[in-house]
């Protein structure tokens, strides 16, 4: 009931502002805040200047919708996926690719994560400190080349273009009845012969889930069990952030910093039947109690001096980022036998792991940019270093008493692993720009020293990557503009991948070690973009993309047997010998090694690529009479190709097709506004040894209404996840290849993921 109230309430104030006409117009004074903060004018996505293909949205484009993180504002731009749970907006997926494809930068600098893949959650930059987004589809040689899929630049507020400061608070509200708060404030001034800006922001998160899993023996076969989990995700996220800039002699010094710190706890309790619909204690097969608790601190600092002279410029810039994690994630199980009617006490195990990460990249750039006639050069050196070490201590107990407590975890198992990469990339570009042409043209060439060490054993490898670039822009006239771009990318493997240490029962039964061996993947890319401007503030663009991926890292089988198949074979040869005392290999019925389930390994085995066709429109509808109506839309159709040990598949998890469409109406004579949006990501498929999982999302639907007092106050109220969204995914499991092959499941399931609306009430202040 309380949903619905929120709901006809929401609709209610978006009905009263669009029928509330009158004929006394306000005036809409602004300020140099006003942009961003207390605006009456509807954004749109900017079109950027840069003979690279780049796509630029400002913070204006998304503030409606009171995106609480850089997630949240990334799921409303072309092509951007995630595979995560319901509500949660963590490892951008740009082109529908492995969130490792492509590459996070804030302010132009890479960020180290806390992924295998080595990728950035962006759900923990919160999006208080945003400036601008750009989504750079094509690698230049100035720029990292590990973008394979492209690179997100997150672009902080700037001290040199933010004036003034404001306050700004709110409370969100979820469909459980829980509440958390928001708030920040930021500031910007004279300080020190340069300018300041500083802002503070805090944000509870919270996202509480329901799942549904049934389990079969087969599609169309008979149920294993039923699974019942709540789901909840509880925390804040705490961030400083600064930006000062001044004039230093014949240069201009800029320093920038960002500080987050996430405090997190992800409780699960799952309850297990043995029936489709009892929760009678005589169907009861398990009961399950998981505590993560988590603590994250990322910090990025950055600086750069620029000294202009004659029609020459020279930087020096340095960037320093880290992310420290620890986690202590507890498991709880208490079993029951289900070969008894009713299900028997089988036993009480818990297992804890102790995790603490720190990944941490630091880099220095000189750089020269000149003109030389009508053609522009530059050319610098990157350095960067980045190390990542990591540690995880594991304890198992068990009790067979029922009613007992577990003993306390006083025995761990420990390992601990270091990842060190230095790279030193030269480039060297070249540019021009006429009346109607502009174009591009570098190279990069990335150098890098690669050292792995994993309880006490060391591998290196060292190798250099050239990585030519080029882009041409055409402008046909004032309206229409054509891109092209040709670029050569990589992308470098999984920390995990890397690392030669076996973890037992990775995929099903079998095993996998890694292999420090490892190659980069490389990949050729295309780009060709037609943008074309409607009226003075309007832009609708299509653009086709391709990528030749080689050295493609899949998942392959040694030939090993695993641990399980070992154990398997030692049981079966005590049984022999128990009823054979003192028989040898050659007695007649000894058992034999027949492994059925193996240890994998990754290896530089296939080839893949990737294309797809992406359209965006943001426009004012001037042309239809309606110049305070602004509407966005875009679409993108993904695919991919890629053959592994089963045949041809898409890349894993690459979603068919992402959607975005909505409208803003501006009511300027009552100082208000309101809107919707509306999302549908298409369906992912994943194939892997073991395990092949498709997965489904609903819609999700989001409004807002807002009203302003003023040049200096608004309040806005927004609902997110208004149509109850679900994560739907079918998981096809096996126990080995050939299984796999012949279709000869371990296990079929059905897993539904649910969350309920979110509803936030903002209130800002401005001066």
């Amino acid at each position: 009931m309380k949903k619905q109230l929120l709901v006809a309430a929401l609709l209610q104030a978006m009905s009263v502002c669009a029928q509330a006409e009158t004929e006394a117009a306000v005036a809409a004074g602004t300020t140099e805040l006003d942009r961003v903060l207390v605006t009456g004018e509807i954004a749109y996505r900017d079109r950027a200047d840069a003979t690279a293909p780049v796509l630029v949205y400002d913070l204006d484009y998304f503030q409606r919708f009171e995106p609480r993180t850089v997630g949240d504002m990334l799921k409303r731009v072309p092509s951007v996926a995630f595979v995560s749970d319901v509500l949660e907006y963590d490892g951008a997926r740009l082109r529908g690719l492995d969130p490792g494809y492509t590459q996070i930068l804030i302010n132009g600098k890479k960020v180290p994560g806390g992924g295998d893949d080595r990728s950035f959650f962006v759900d923990r930059i919160p999006a208080e400190v945003v400036e601008r987004i750009e989504i750079v589809r094509s690698a230049s040689a100035n720029r990292s080349g590990d973008a394979m899929a492209g690179a997100i630049n997150i672009v902080l507020r700037d001290a040199y273009e933010f004036d003034g400061g404001y306050v700004r608070a709110g409370i969100s509200h979820f469909d459980d009845g829980e509440n958390k708060p928001t708030a920040a404030v930021v500031a910007s001034g004279e300080f020190a012969g340069g300018r300041v800006l500083a802002g503070v922001s805090h944000q509870g998160r919270y996202n509480p889930k329901q799942k549904l899993s049934l389990r079969y023996d087969g599609p169309g076969g008979d149920l294993d069990n039923r699974e019942e989990q709540s789901d909840t995700r509880d925390g804040t996220d705490d961030s400083l952030n600064f930006s000062y800039v001044r004039d230093i002699g014949a240069g201009k010094l800029s320093l920038s910093g960002l500080y987050v710190r996430t405090d997190r706890t992800e409780t699960e309790h799952s309850l297990e039947y043995n029936d489709r619909y009892s929760v009678s204690r005589d169907n009861l097969l398990s009961v399950n109690d998981q505590v993560a608790k988590i603590r994250q601190d990322n910090y990025a600092l950055k600086g750069d001096y620029v000294i202009a002279h004659g029609e020459g410029k020279t930087e020096l810039a340095f960037n320093l980022a880290r992310m420290k994690d620890d986690t202590r994630n507890v498991e709880q199980e208490i079993g029951y036998d289900d070969d008894d009617t009713p299900p028997s006490f089988d036993g009480y195990e818990g297992t804890l792991e102790i995790t603490d990460l720190k990944d941490s990249e630091y880099g220095f750039t000189l750089s020269h940019a000149r003109a030389l006639g009508a053609t522009q050069m530059e050319f610098g050196l990157d350095y960067s270093a980045k190390d990542r070490d990591f540690g995880l201590r594991t304890s198992e107990v068990e009790t067979d008493e029922e009613g007992a407590p577990l003993p306390p975890y006083l025995e761990f198992d420990a390992e601990r692993s270091t990842i060190e990469e230095r790279r030193v990339d030269p480039y060297l570009m070249f540019s021009g720009k006429g009346t109607a042409l502009s174009w591009e043209a570098g190279l990069r060439v990335e150098t890098t020293r690669s050292r792995v060490e994993s309880d006490g054993e060391r591998w290196s490898k060292d190798y250099s990557v050239p990585l030519p670039s080029a882009h041409l822009r055409w402008d046909l006239d004032a309206a229409n503009r054509v891109n092209f771009s040709v670029a050569r990318s990589v992308r470098r493997p999984n920390f995990n991948f890397l690392l030669p240490n076996l973890r037992e029962g990775e995929y099903g039964d079998n095993d996998f070690f890694g292999n420090p061996a490892l190659a980069q993947e490389k990949a050729w890319g295309l780009d060709l973009g037609f943008e074309h401007r409607l009226g003075k503030r309007g832009v609708v663009g299509v653009n086709l993309f391709y990528r030749d991926v080689r050295d493609l890292i899949e998942i392959v089988n040694t030939g090993a047997p695993s641990e399980t198949a070992l154990e398997d074979f030692e049981d079966e040869i005590a049984d022999f010998l128990e009823g054979h005392p003192g028989a040898t290999p050659s007695t007649p019925g000894y058992p034999q090694l027949d492994a059925d389930s193996f240890v994998y390994s990754a290896a530089n085995v296939g080839d893949g690529s990737v294309y797809g066709v992406e359209f965006d429109l943001s426009t004012p509808l001037t042309a239809l009479g309606l110049p305070d109506t602004g509407v966005f839309l875009n679409y993108s159709w993904l695919d991919s190709e890629v053959k592994d040990a089963l045949g041809k598949r898409r890349f894993n998890d690459q979603a068919h097709s992402v959607l975005n469409v909505g409208f803003i109406q501006d009511l300027p004579s009552l100082q208000a506004n309101f809107g919707v949006s509306y999302r549908r990501q298409g369906r992912a498929y994943s194939r892997l040894l073991a395990e092949e999982v498709e997965t489904r999302y609903g819609a999700d639907l989001e409004a807002f209404v807002e009203k302003r007092f003023g040049t200096q106050w608004s309040i806005r109220l927004t609902g997110t996840n208004l149509l109850d969204s679900s994560k739907d995914e079918t998981f096809h499991k096996f126990n080995t290849l050939g299984e796999q092959i012949e279709r000869d499941y371990d296990e079929y399931e059905l897993e539904s993921e649910q969350a309920g609306p979110v509803y936030q009430l903002v209130a800002r202040y401005a001066w």
